[in-house]
């Protein structure tokens, strides 16, 4: 049976995502099957997962905004910024420092945390995904390369810390943020290491929202795969709701038919419903069926509406 659509897998700590996908392709029986916003393997939580047609919808995910939860470790930093690598360097805060922190309610770790939150750049880690000259930064790293990466603009929109606790002499901060895309999360600890002087990294990484998507909607694949065994199919949802952060344009059942048949169409009826700017997307519908996403654009002097993508089953 070849299934169609979106999954919200809950991924555990240990897989990658590519693994993930490769549990879905047997469950879902076919080879086409791809994630949106890749989990590194020792992170947990929201991965939503395209299956068959629903991959025409994973381009429109690349602008998601990002909500996690996370545990910073103080008193080392690694290479990876994360549980995975070498400890590259040491410095342990004293029990007195600790008993300071406490009772000043960590006061200069909260300072230290707002400040790197208030950052509108970051420089991603070289063992990351991220490509230079064609080649994955992380497959440089490990090949004993020079790795230089450019920073990139982001934005850290709202951050909370749930609490400090220490762990064999170092201490830990249980924290959320919510980012733009592009953020990492294991740079934040690493620079929150390096205002405190102490030195972190992540030990544990929890993504609970991208974009319209929630960690509680999201299934375990165990789940996933004893309701497959028992042929209740329920986890797979419409991948539409992809593209709910879209102004919406409805159309009348002869535009829709134009539509269907791949041509542009003027945009001046549609005027009210056109808020973006020139080039933003739009979803296309008629009576309840999505019928495209399409684009604003000057053709000749006349603002059109052009197809980005034909989505009309």
């Amino acid at each position: 049976m070849s299934l169609n659509g979106l999954i919200l897998v809950n991924k555990p700590a240990g897989m990658t995502s590519m693994q993930v996908d490769s549990v879905i392709k047997r469950i879902a029986g076919t080879r086409k099957v791809g994630h949106s916003g890749t989990l590194d393997p020792f992170a947990c939580g929201l991965l939503p997962v395209y299956v068959g047609d629903g991959l025409r919808f994973v381009r429109y995910t690349d602008g998601y905004d990002k909500a996690y939860r996370c545990v910073a470790r103080f008193g080392k930093a690694t290479d990876t910024m994360d549980t995975e690598g070498e400890v590259i360097s040491e410095n342990l805060p004293s029990e007195e420092m600790l008993t300071k922190m406490e009772e000043n309610d960590y006061q200069e770790m909260r300072d230290a945390f707002d400040s790197v939150c208030a950052r509108k750049t970051q420089i991603p880690p070289k063992y990351s995904a991220k490509k230079i000259d064609g080649k994955k930064a992380y497959e440089i790293a490990r090949s004993g390369g020079e790795v230089e990466l450019k920073a990139q603009k982001i934005n850290v929109y709202n951050h909370l810390i749930h609490g400090f606790s220490t762990v064999d002499n170092m201490l830990e901060a249980d924290f959320e943020v919510e980012v733009s895309k592009g953020t990492y999360i294991r740079v934040i600890c690493d620079d929150w290491g390096k205002e405190s002087g102490y030195g972190a990294y992540a030990t544990y990484l929890q993504r609970t929202k991208a974009g319209p998507f929630n960690l509680e909607d999201a299934i375990s694949l165990d789940d996933i795969k004893k309701m497959a065994e028992e042929g209740d199919y329920s986890f797979i949802i419409s991948p539409e709701k992809t593209i709910s952060y879209m102004n919406e344009i409805v159309v009348d059942e002869r535009t829709a038919k134009d539509i269907k048949v791949g041509k542009k169409i003027k945009a001046q009826p549609f005027s009210n419903m056109l808020v973006n700017e020139l080039g933003d997307l739009y979803r296309v519908t008629h009576n309840g069926e999505l019928l495209a996403v399409m684009y604003e654009a000057i053709e000749n002097g006349t603002r059109i509406l052009r197809i980005d993508r034909m989505l009309s089953k």
